[in-house]
């Protein structure tokens, strides 16, 4: 039951997090181009399993080796100067 919660709860933060983003828009955007819908679906679906396995697995093996906190502040960081980074690009 506990692995369920985890899987609902990934999905629902996922979820929320992408609508509107992007990789939607792109998505979109590909599909009217190329009038292919199912095969954009198809591919924009292995891109985002196959990111989400990467980073799945990598902050696995991560935390062999950097404590959970530590990661955590580390990606909070860089979260922040990715966001930083966007606002002054320009």
């Amino acid at each position: 039951m506990e692995k369920i919660k985890v899987l609902l709860s990934v999905f629902g933060v996922i979820f929320l997090a992408e609508l509107g983003d992007k990789t939607q828009l792109a998505v979109l955007t590909l599909s009217v181009k190329t009038k292919s819908p199912f095969y954009v679906f198809l591919g924009a679906s292995l891109a985002l399993t196959l990111l989400s396995f990467i980073g799945a697995y990598l902050g696995e093996v991560l935390t062999r080796y950097i404590p959970r906190d530590t990661l955590e502040k580390v990606v909070g960081l860089i979260f922040i100067l990715v966001g930083i980074w966007t606002i002054f690009k320009d």
